[in-house]
């Protein structure tokens, strides 16, 4: 079993929010009519919750409902009931400020960084041993034009909404389809 887990904070007013780069992530995957379903969530982990199998393998995506700096508590729950190898079972989806807009960038025990949401997860599962997707949202000429906790969570332009649906996420998807093949 995999768990694709995207990170960002649920409700309308966070919708397209540079911080919801997870979020965006999982709806990509799960709406874009190329094989994964389009069924309603479950309420489940403190989490909208999707399952999808093939072949026998089973996959979970997941959206947590905690909000972004408490994500690692809806993970903790999951990953403890269903007993997950988290090297090789969980690859969590996230915005990145250390990168620029659309670069994308896959790590494997690595620190936070920072990023507060990654933290929760670190602190909650006991370590730092498990897959990410880091999604590139930097756009700023310099970090002193605005404090990255308040360019988090500004929406992202048209423009980059464009980008996101008709470059980012499908490179996005490709990583994801390659993390479950493996």
């Amino acid at each position: 079993m995999k768990l694709v887990v995207g990170l960002g904070n649920p409700g309308e007013k966070y919708k397209n929010t540079r911080h919801n780069a997870g979020f965006l992530a999982i709806d990509y995957i799960l709406n874009d009519g190329d094989g994964f379903m389009t069924a309603k969530p479950s309420k489940e982990f403190k989490s909208e919750l999707w399952t999808w199998q093939q072949d026998g393998a089973k996959t979970l995506f997941l959206k947590p409902q905690t909000y972004m700096n408490d994500s690692g508590q809806a993970l903790k729950v999951i990953c403890n009931f269903y007993k997950l190898d988290l090297a090789r079972d969980l690859l969590v989806i996230h915005d990145e400020v250390d990168l620029p807009f659309g670069d994308i960038r896959i790590s494997l025990d690595s620190s936070a960084a920072g990023h507060n949401g990654v933290q929760s997860i670190i602190n909650e599962l006991g370590g730092k041993n498990f897959q990410r997707l880091r999604i590139g949202i930097e756009t700023r000429a310099s970090r002193s034009e605005l404090p990255t906790d308040a360019f988090v969570l500004q929406n992202f332009t048209d423009d980059e909404l464009k980008q996101l649906h008709d470059k980012i996420l499908p490179q996005a998807k490709l990583e994801i389809i390659n993390f479950l093949a493996n």
